[in-house]
């Protein structure tokens, strides 16, 4: 049955599951032949069946004694019944007349159910002023107390003690708030709300009312706003604004989620319970008034089962009055034991004086029932361990709480001050008042004790469990009513309260209001969440961290706020080192990798590495390598890059330390990776995905550390290492910088004072010991280097993103392995395959290495690894070499161009690039000179002006006044790229001259290579050149070599001409042009290029019809509006007609993609 709490002490319906019940035996067995009682006395019995008994249910704390007690009044109290049958009108006007009220409303619910409706009761409940209370009127003391203060106060009266404040809250616990109150419902109400099969019977008026208003409820919370309006326009009868225009006499029962929710949990029928109300002195505490009825023979006629109800219920409020009497006089003999306790333990002889005065008061004593004399125990209500502030008339209030009855068990120690404080004692006036009359006269104090917050207040916590009781009690009140921003001060207590209190549902709850305390917490919020979350593991131990915080977790794992999941995804790792280990490789992994790939917070995922790196750093079921290796590969292909650089910073180097213990990380994890780069290279033959090569390749470089650190630690100098003696510091410059704390080889290692001795012992072990024995770096020299160089050899030397990925990858391989390695073991094999020789270079008997990407990776990635002198030569001499074989057999200079770019990027190098240069513009080949002329056009932009000045120009100068014309020609995109980046004047003055040299010497007319080199140059750099450089140099001579063209014989160089023209005129197309320039050399320069294509290319022919006409309207336009100012060749296009017809005419083209595709060439 539903326990009727009259002080409203336990907050939760599990707590009264958890008591001992028992429940009354009033079972006939149907063989008796006995149908119904006999007539003499219908609640009486058959002869042959067992007396029927009830067993009260006391508060949990009370021992087993005073059940005893109670259930054995109850049987005697059940023998002792009236010979003659009462009317059941007779009990109705008693239960009325001793305001048992919540008793005559079900036995009228019972009378009507069964057709024998009472014109009394009927009358009383249907007259709303029964309900009704006097403001300023004190409670009377044998009022009825209910769940939440009088029950004959109305629903529609609401006062601040009544509001339930969570069940609005947004972040506050609103099921454990809705059970309780659910818990509160009559259990009539409770049958009208729940769905039953077996129930057919048709909707009452006030159910339908009732229902009426949680649905409009439930319409409005979901926003479900136009239904609530159409809803309530069909039910204007009703008031959806006040849960009193029901017409209900309960409160407002859990919305529809909650009862939905709640729905697979049976209830305990209506015919199968009774609630209970106490009527109880107000000086007194006494505990939880339960009474339970057996579940009924199926043979019995529902008449008999509420006959024996009614009965029972008679039974019930005899019974509790005996039962406080009973707990009166366990307060009192208690009061004494521990006063006669205090006396035996040697207290002052006024203590003893003061407490046998007391025990003897006869204010104290006139309640004591002598009648009563079961086993002592505590009052069931506190436990007996708090003070009673509102029984003043009784002064032996105090408890010892560590007292041998104490049920708390709380830890002695924890006492020994309320020990050695002595009893408070109060002066006692001499008269002689009656107790009734002091404690009516005491009234008029207005002290409210009738809610659940002034029950609280009367109560005053002795011990650490009380405390933490009633701060269960209290906080999920206070959580609601504390403003957002300030509740994370409430974490400390919840947690505290969390871990200390004696009850798992209660612990639940505090725990779902810790994570639920802060709607959307900021990072700060969420730290001291997460303190908090360790301080309770700590305190509490793996087991209940999986029960109590796990749980809180999982829920919140799919929260609609990135904020909340990112709580969750933080709280894996913080509590990864105290949960258990199983739990810890599958459970918390599984709940990770979910939010991994299902997460589309990009914070959130960050978070999930991380804490799957530290889930790795504690993992050590070796099943799981393969789903963290997988975990590994998911993560680093993820598309934000906050959440890459976590996998390198924190999974990466946590997963490789496992790795390392396996023994794996050379076996299985770094040949996996390797595997993985082969076979896309493999497939990538026609178009290699750089993301994924991109993705490997990093994981590759952030196992450098972790590789370094095995090799050191499987030494044979390892166990020579000490630490004692001078040992120098390392190098600040010695290992690349760390991407984070975990990839710092002194981390792995330990410290740096073993780093540093085992760094001197490996230097000496390479230099003069060799490497015989040591398997883990022969691994590293026999089959990781062989393996990377041949991988290097296979990928696009023209991809700039490889070159620059493998380059960095080698550059922090020999930075970490260090110099002797570097030049003892990695140069070595680089330079075996990279043999400078011309025979090197013959593409067709395959020795094509020096073509291939190996050149630009050993210059950029291994040989600048140090930059001291030897090395800076031994880089200027490779490249030197490189060059010049390339040229003499005139093989493809893609290698040599990779590595200029990749180390023009850094301007440390670019003085030994001009170094190298200014060798290939003094040898003595032809083709050399001409390499270094086309090195010079990838340098000039990077190199800072005064470089430009004083080493570039100087050397192009030289290079174009070469004897071979070959050379000369090379110079020329060089100094055109010179005009697109230098802004010196005197520098643009002096490439201008060479370059009009070149148009204007007659030695250069027939050079049909030169033509078309300047007019590719021109094409490319005219966009971004200087505007006057563009108009007085670049149109003009444009239009000369257009008109020139018209009369070239031979075709294929006319064509050639025409095509590199077409390509210019369609670059320089967007640049702002002046009036002048226009109508004398680019429209006539346009009209000579049409005159060539008419013949030609008729495609190309119309495209420059079309820019020719709209070029004229413009210019006539621009004439009829000077003040327009020059106009650009573009914006005569952004017309929708003009538009329309260019890209009709571009449809037509034929001719190839490649062509088409420079038509409009821009300066990328």
């Amino acid at each position: 049955m539903a326990s009727v709490n009259p002080f409203n002490l336990s907050d939760s319906e599990e707590e009264a599951e958890r008591r001992p019940n028992e429940t009354v035996d009033t079972e006939r067995s149907p063989s008796d032949g006995a149908p119904g009682p006999p007539p003499g006395n219908p609640f009486s019995p058959p002869a042959d069946a067992e007396p029927p008994t009830l067993l009260l249910s006391s508060n949990r704390t009370s021992p087993s004694g005073e059940g005893i007690s109670v259930s054995v009044a109850a049987t005697s109290a059940m023998a002792g019944s009236a010979e003659t049958r009462v009317s059941v009108d007779v009990i109705a006007a008693q239960l009325l007349r001793d305001q048992y009220v919540l008793t005559a409303l079900e036995f009228h619910t019972e009378l009507l159910e069964a057709g024998r409706e009472l014109p009394r009761l009927r009358d009383y409940f249907s007259n709303p002023g029964n309900f009704e209370r006097q403001s300023g009127t004190p409670p009377a003391k044998d009022q009825v107390l209910g769940p939440g203060g009088p029950l004959n106060r109305a629903g529609s009266i609401s006062t601040l003690d009544s509001l339930d404040f969570a069940r609005y809250s947004d972040d506050g616990n609103r099921e454990s708030d809705e059970r309780v109150a659910e818990s509160e419902v009559p259990s009539q109400e409770r049958k009208n709300f729940k769905s039953s099969p077996e129930i057919q019977e048709p909707i009452r008026p006030l159910e339908k009312r009732a229902l009426n208003f949680l649905v409009n409820e439930y319409l409005l919370k979901n926003e479900y706003k136009l239904s609530s309006i159409t809803f309530s326009d069909e039910n204007d009868d009703q008031d959806f604004e006040l849960w009193d225009d029901v017409g209900l006499n309960i409160p407002k029962p859990p919305d529809l989620l909650q009862l939905y929710r709640s729905c697979g949990t049976p209830l305990p029928s209506p015919r199968d319970t009774v609630d209970a109300s106490v009527g109880v002195d107000f000086g007194d505490l006494p505990g939880n008034c339960i009474a339970q009825e057996p579940p009924k023979k199926p043979d019995l006629s529902q008449q008999q089962q509420t006959e024996v109800v009614q009965e029972l219920e008679y039974q019930i409020s005899l019974l509790n009055n005996e039962k406080q009497s009973l707990a009166e006089q366990i307060k009192k003999l208690q009061s004494e034991i521990q006063t006669l306790k205090r006396t035996v333990s040697s207290p002052p002889p006024a203590t003893l004086d003061l407490g046998s005065q007391n025990t003897s008061n006869p204010c104290s004593s006139s309640s004591t029932n002598a009648s009563s004399t079961g086993p002592l125990s505590v009052p069931p209500t506190d436990n007996g361990q708090y003070l009673d502030i509102r029984g003043v008339s009784e002064p032996e209030t105090v408890l010892d709480p560590p007292s041998t009855q104490n049920t708390s068990h709380a830890n002695p120690q924890s006492h020994n001050k309320l020990k050695s404080r002595p009893p408070v004692q109060f002066d006692q006036p001499n008269r002689k008042l009656s107790p009734a009359f002091l404690q009516a006269l005491l009234s008029f104090c207005r002290m409210c004790s009738d809610s659940r917050l002034g029950a609280e207040v009367s109560r005053i916590s002795d011990s650490e469990e009380s405390v933490m009781l009633m701060l269960g009690r209290c906080l999920p009140h206070i959580v609601p009513n504390v403003l957002l921003a300030k509740r994370e001060e409430l974490i400390p207590l919840i947690l505290c309260t969390a871990c200390l209190h004696p009850e798992p549902k209660e612990r639940d709850q505090l725990l779902h209001i810790l994570f639920n305390l802060i709607k959307r917490p900021d990072d700060e919020q969420r730290q001291m969440i997460l303190t908090g979350c360790v301080a309770f593991a700590r305190h509490v131990g793996p087991t209940r961290v999986e029960a109590e915080l796990l749980p809180q977790c999982w829920e919140q794992i799919n929260h609609k706020y990135p904020e909340r999941r990112l709580l969750v995804a933080e709280s894996c790792g913080a509590l990864a080192p105290y949960l258990p280990k199983e739990i810890r490789s599958s459970l918390v992994l599984s709940m990770l990798q979910q939010m991994l790939a299902e997460d589309k917070a990009d914070m959130v995922r960050e978070a999930v590495v991380k804490s799957l790196g530290i889930i790795m750093g504690y993992i050590d079921d070796p099943d799981k390598y393969s789903q963290g290796f997988e975990l590994m590969l998911l993560s680093l292909g993820d598309p934000s890059e906050r959440v890459v650089s976590a996998v390198h910073q924190v999974f990466i180097p946590a997963f490789a330390a496992w790795t390392t213990e396996l023994g794996t990380l050379q076996t299985a994890l770094i040949p996996s990776l390797l595997a993985r780069i082969e076979k896309l290279l493999t497939q990538g033959e026609h178009g290699l995905d750089e993301h994924k090569l991109h993705v490997f390749l990093s994981a590759l470089q952030s196992l450098i550390p972790p590789l370094f650190a095995v090799v050191l630690q499987n030494a044979p100098f390892t166990s020579r290492a000490k630490l004692h003696g001078d040992i120098p510091a390392i190098e600040v410059t010695r290992f690349p910088r760390p991407a984070s704390p975990l990839q710092d080889v002194a981390t792995i290692i330990g410290s740096r004072e073993m780093l540093s001795a085992l760094l001197l012992l490996y230097d000496h072990q390479l230099e003069h010991e060799g490497t015989t024995g040591w398997d883990s770096l022969l691994w590293v020299v026999n089959q990781l280097l062989p393996q990377l160089i041949e991988i290097v050899g296979r990928i696009n030397v023209t991809s700039s993103t490889c070159v620059h990925e493998f380059s960095r990858f080698f550059w922090r391989l020999c930075r970490t392995f260090g110099k002797i390695f570097t030049n003892a073991k990695v140069k070595p094999q680089f330079q075996e395959i990279l043999r400078l020789s011309e025979e090197n270079v013959d593409v067709s008997a395959g020795n094509d290495i020096l073509t291939k990407a190996t050149v630009p990776i050993y210059a950029t990635g291994v040989l600048t690894c140090y930059n001291q002198e030897e090395d800076r030569k031994l880089l200027v001499g490779f490249l030197e070499d490189v060059m010049t074989t390339l040229s003499l057999s005139h093989a493809p200079l893609d290698s040599l161009k990779a590595s200029f770019v990749e180390l023009g990027a850094n301007p440390v190098y670019h003085e030994l690039l001009l170094t190298v240069l200014w060798y290939g513009v003094v040898h003595t080949s032809a083709l050399v000179r001409c390499t270094a002329a086309r090195m010079f056009e990838l340098l000039v932009k990077g190199v800072n002006e005064t470089l430009v000045a004083q080493r570039v120009v100087p050397a192009l100068i030289t290079l174009s006044s070469d004897p071979e014309i070959s050379v000369r020609i090379s110079t020329i995109p060089a100094f055109g790229t010179i005009m697109e980046t230098v802004t010196q004047k005197e520098l643009l003055e002096r490439v201008k001259m060479q370059l009009a040299s070149f148009l204007e010497d007659p030695q250069y007319q027939d050079q049909h290579s030169l033509h078309m080199e300047i007019i590719r140059t021109f094409g490319r750099v005219g966009p971004n050149a200087e505007p006057r450089f563009r108009d007085e140099f670049v149109l003009p001579h444009l239009h000369k070599l257009a008109l020139a063209n018209n009369s070239q014989a031979v075709e294929s160089k006319r064509i050639d001409i025409a095509t590199q023209l077409f390509e210019a005129y369609s670059a320089l197309s967007c640049c702002f042009i002046s009036e002048e320039v226009m109508v004398n050399h680019f429209l006539p320069g346009l009209r000579c290029l049409r005159a060539d294509m008419e013949q030609l290319s008729p495609e190309h022919e119309v495209i420059l019809s079309s820019m020719i006409k709209e070029c004229e309207i413009k210019v006539e336009n621009r004439g009829m509006a000077d003040a327009q100012g020059s106009m650009s060749i573009a914006s005569s296009l952004v017309g929708e007609d003009a538009k329309t017809k260019f890209l009709s005419k571009m449809g037509q083209l034929t001719t190839s993609g490649a062509m088409l595709a420079n038509v409009f060439q821009r300066k990328k």
